[in-house]
């Protein structure tokens, strides 16, 4: 029995680390072009404001947006506790006052996690009649959001925020082995569901 149990701990070590290596390799690639929308995911706010890495984030959109590469951004990011506005609807006011139009904007403020975040994004493009999608984050986050993206029928590609707070290898590591997890789980849930 112990045997089986520190062969299947090896097992379960050496996904996560082929998962960490595979997701840092990803993080690299920038497959940024035209597309109908970014959709940004959510990642907190700091009172009235988008917390630093959230702001990373919405200026890269904002920068697709000016460049041309998108016609919309669609910002997610439900309530965070104790908040009195949800993360989508600050990131708009934030949005708004970089010049970006209302009419380009679009806010999903029910999600939670980024699941939700995919999910809820790809009906206000339903609606949007919006096709084709720019996934906006952090390098690290990029390989689960595109294929959470891909598990909603989004065709997305990745467009991530390289001006991220996550720089140094200090703020990457911990980063990592945690999207290591997430990605390894969610792997995990995709096979048992089927």
């Amino acid at each position: 029995m112990v045997k089986i149990t520190l062969i299947a701990a090896a097992v379960i070590l050496s996904t996560i680390a082929w998962n960490a290596v595979t997701i840092y390799r990803f993080s690299l690639e920038d497959q940024t072009h035209k597309a109908d929308c970014a959709i940004v995911a959510g990642a907190g706010i700091a009172g009235r404001l988008p917390s630093p890495v959230f702001k990373a984030r919405l200026d890269h959109a904002i920068w697709l947006y000016q460049q041309g590469f998108v016609k919309s951004l669609i910002l997610t990011g439900g309530m965070s506790p104790a908040a009195t506005a949800s993360d989508a609807s600050i990131a708009r006011q934030y949005v708004l006052t970089q010049g970006v139009p209302a009419s380009a904007l679009f806010i999903e403020e029910q999600s939670q996690v980024t699941r939700e975040n995919m999910r809820n994004a790809r009906e206000i493009m339903t609606r949007q009649k919006l096709h084709t999608a720019l996934l906006v984050s952090d390098p690290l986050h990029m390989l689960r959001l595109k294929l959470i993206a891909w598990d909603n029928g989004i065709d997305g590609s990745s467009s991530p925020a390289f001006q991220t707070r996550y720089q140094s290898w200090s703020t990457q590591l911990p980063f990592l082995l945690r999207e290591s997890f997430y990605y390894t789980g969610y792997q995990i849930m995709r096979y048992l569901s089927r």
